[in-house]
């Protein structure tokens, strides 16, 4: 039980204090639980990555309860995503209480701004992983690829279908990485595997479930859960990727406005912790289903819930598949991929929703300016066009 209360204390500071996204709160975890605790290794610290970063799903939240479930098992996986998740959660569900008691501050100029906010974050978001992600010729050439199809064929589906092209390209048009620095130490995993097998079959079974599940006969409180299940199953590259995911399954059906969703995703750069506490400030107030508190709690649990399934069923296994160069081949594909999703989703719904005017036009330069040039925390950023958009601009 000590070790459990520890680890809700360590993830609970950073929960309260990891601004900068998910490659930020990677540094933070190694400094906090490697130099610092000395919980893991360095190496085994990388071959947890290794594996987080395989998987679809929040990287940095999937570490973290990988980190826990280590430490102190299934409570300790709970409480660390609990201390790690919360704090935002709570903050934009507040956010979002404000918005629905006020519904005309949607018209605002700081709402403006956010928007404004939110092109000039995936516009940096897209950049970074790209450099990483797609930085040679035949990964670009994917990328571009997986935009152009996202765009000219927008349905929910397509962005899988691109995944998919990419995993496959992957495996038989791309060169082999040349990476041999991925560790050889065993993670040590207080998991059965074949408890381990068991999540990853409930995992599949939710999977071919989800059609059923969305289907327009189910009550709408269902259909949007499934939206949230689907977008935490399929976001590969980091939590920007869950907004053109989350995007598809709840605003064309008329359960939040595109205003409402990007104000919404433009709030969650101004708190701490994971990106995909976006689902509480949604869960809050989608029509004609989830409402409230309890709305809000859903939502998390059903974004989460596959990244809880992945990594208690994958890490017991991952020190043996992990080397596999398959695998890896198939990963840098997807990668790509998973880049040319963001990009369409800067031009639609990011782009054509915030950039109105050309004083938009230039609010969102210069907060790209400051994020990438001047190495703005993106929380500071927002705040500024927020501030900004309440003088200047309108909607």
């Amino acid at each position: 039980m000590a070790d459990v209360i520890d680890v809700f204390r360590q993830f609970l500071v950073l929960g309260c204090s990891s601004f900068g996204g998910p490659i930020a709160h990677i540094g933070y975890f190694r400094e906090r639980f490697v130099q610092r605790e000395q919980w893991l290794s360095d190496a085994a610290y990388a071959d947890l990555l290794a594996l987080c970063q395989f998987l679809p799903g929040p990287v940095s939240s999937q570490v973290g309860m990988g980190l826990g479930l280590m430490r102190a098992g299934w409570p300790g996986a709970v409480a660390a995503w609990i201390g790690f998740t919360f704090p935002s959660a709570i903050l934009l569900v507040l956010a979002s209480a404000v918005v629905s008691a006020n519904p005309d501050w949607l018209a605002e100029g700081w709402f403006q701004g956010l928007k404004v906010a939110a092109v000039a974050v995936v516009a940096q978001a897209v950049l970074g992983m790209q450099r990483k992600l797609a930085p040679d010729r035949g990964r670009a050439s994917l990328m571009a690829f997986a935009a152009v199809l996202v765009l000219l064929v927008p349905l929910a589906w397509v962005q899988l279908l691109a995944l998919v092209i990419g995993a496959v390209a992957g495996l038989t048009l791309l060169p082999p990485p040349d990476d041999h620095s991925m560790s050889h130490e065993r993670l040590k995993v207080p998991v059965h595997k074949g408890v381990s097998l068991l999540l990853l079959v409930a995992l599949v079974g939710m999977l071919v479930a989800l059609p059923w599940l969305a289907a327009e006969a189910r009550p709408v409180a269902i259909q949007q859960l499934a939206g949230f299940l689907q977008a935490g199953s399929l976001v590969f590259g980091g939590g920007h990727v869950v907004l053109p995911l989350l995007e598809q399954s709840l605003v064309p059906p008329g359960w939040i406005s595109l205003d409402q969703f990007l104000a919404g995703y433009g709030a969650a750069q101004a708190v701490p912790g994971p990106m995909f506490s976006f689902a509480g400030f949604l869960g809050f107030d989608l029509s004609g289903g989830l409402q409230g508190i309890g709305g809000a709690l859903l939502a998390l649990l059903a974004l989460f819930l596959p990244a809880f399934l992945l990594v208690g069923g994958a890490l017991p296994f991952w020190s043996v598949l992990g080397k596999r160069a398959t695998m890896r081949r198939a990963l840098r594909g997807i990668n790509a991929a998973v880049v040319g999703v963001l990009l369409a989703a800067l031009f639609q719904p990011v782009w054509l929703a915030g950039i109105k005017n050309s004083a938009d036009f230039s609010l969102a330069m210069v907060a790209f300016l400051l994020l990438v040039g001047w190495k703005q925390p993106a929380w500071r950023v927002v705040v500024v066009c927020g501030l900004v958009g309440g003088f200047t601009l309108s909607s």
